[in-house]
């Protein structure tokens, strides 16, 4: 669910509570200074007024903030009889100073802008780049959580993408060795090479050979670029309306299921190799299946969430949980490890987060005419 932003230039706290603060805080410093005798002792806590509300207000608020300190102390002065020389020293050292609180709270809420600017790019960019979930089908409804290590960035280089073609649902969810832009970069690539391929190709095989020469081309142009070349983790699911579902796993995490209370990891076999490494074996890679049937939750991730470590270094059992969990509805199993697993790690993950959870709906039966 996407968080709600705060405004740029908007004041983080009410008018009314900016307002009562400024005269609460006035109200202490003057009566203050009235038992004391003397305006010199508590003048910079009213002076630092207008730098507090350049840094929580907008402008015109600081504006106001600056002139009533200004009257505040020229008031002040006036009333303890100091000196002409004292109360225009005051007077003007306060005004400068609500000067520069202004000009401060100018730029401030002109950064917010532009970071807001660059936000809101980043997260319509994101929305093109990382399908927005839930996501409903006749067959099929996928829920997930994706969550980059660099909040920041909005997308990392694990990476999920879902296909309803006329071939069957397929599924990818795949993690690209390394970090930062170009771990990015291939992401990017495999992602478009998947969407293409997945209405294009008949057959899971072909699917992910268009996914290894993605990754084959993107590391040719690497190696001319002077970047590393990088290999890609992926399993690729394609579930047709039968009770099975096919399966090439390239390297990647098997997936769970769930279903009549209980969770366990599905057997593959042995995994082949990773995109764009094809060329190091001869060995193809072959298609394993298994039973999906109606009412049985599938969920599959990414290594962010089976290698985050609690503080003690101990690995997330995210089998044990699952078996914990099974017996629950699944519309919130996605948001219920994304929890446990910042609980686990006391934290935010130091690694890319991608899991994706799939329902077989179960089929209504024909009613009796």
């Amino acid at each position: 669910m996407a968080r709600e932003r705060r405004r740029p230039g908007r004041p983080r706290l009410p008018t009314p509570a900016f307002v009562a603060g400024v005269l609460l805080v006035t109200a202490v410093v003057v009566a203050l200074d009235v038992v004391t005798g003397t305006a010199v002792r508590l003048f910079p806590l009213l002076i630092f007024l207008p730098a507090i509300a350049s840094g929580l207000g907008t402008v015109r608020q600081t504006a106001a903030a600056s002139a009533w300190v200004v009257l505040v102390v020229a008031g002040s002065t006036y009333f303890l009889g100091a000196e002409l020389d004292d109360k225009l020293m005051a007077a003007g050292f306060t005004a400068v100073f609500g000067v520069l609180s202004v000009a401060g709270c100018r730029y401030r809420v002109r950064r917010e802008e532009e970071v807001d600017r660059l936000r809101s790019s980043a997260s319509a960019l994101q929305r093109l780049i990382v399908r927005p979930l839930p996501l409903r089908t006749a067959d099929v409804e996928v829920d997930g959580l994706y969550q980059p290590a660099t909040e920041d960035t909005l997308v990392g280089g694990d990476m999920y993408e879902v296909a309803a073609t006329r071939h069957g649902m397929r599924v990818l969810i795949a993690d690209v060795q390394g970090k930062g832009l170009p771990a990015i970069g291939t992401a990017l690539v495999v992602l478009g090479s998947f969407r293409e391929a997945a209405y294009r190709e008949a057959t899971l095989a072909g699917v992910v050979d268009a996914l290894e020469k993605s990754v084959v081309r993107q590391n040719t142009f690497a190696a001319q670029t002077g970047e590393r070349e990088r290999f890609v983790t992926a399993l690729v699911l394609d579930i047709g309306r039968d009770a099975e579902v096919e399966a090439i796993n390239c390297g990647h995490l098997a997936p769970y299921v769930i279903r009549d209370g209980d969770a366990g990891q599905v057997p593959l076999g042995e995994p082949a190799v990773p995109l764009g490494l094809a060329a190091l074996t001869a060995e193809p890679r072959t298609v394993a299946r298994f039973a999906f049937p109606p009412g049985a939750t599938l969920l599959l991730c990414t290594d962010g969430v089976t290698e985050a470590r609690d503080p003690g270094g101990t690995f997330y059992p995210l089998g044990r949980r699952l078996r914990a969990w099974a017996a629950d509805p699944p519309a919130r199993l996605a948001q219920a490890v994304g929890a446990d697993l910042r609980e686990f790690t006391g934290g935010a993950p130091r690694d890319d987060v991608a899991l994706l959870t799939l329902r077989r709906r179960a089929r209504r039966t024909a009613s009796a005419g």
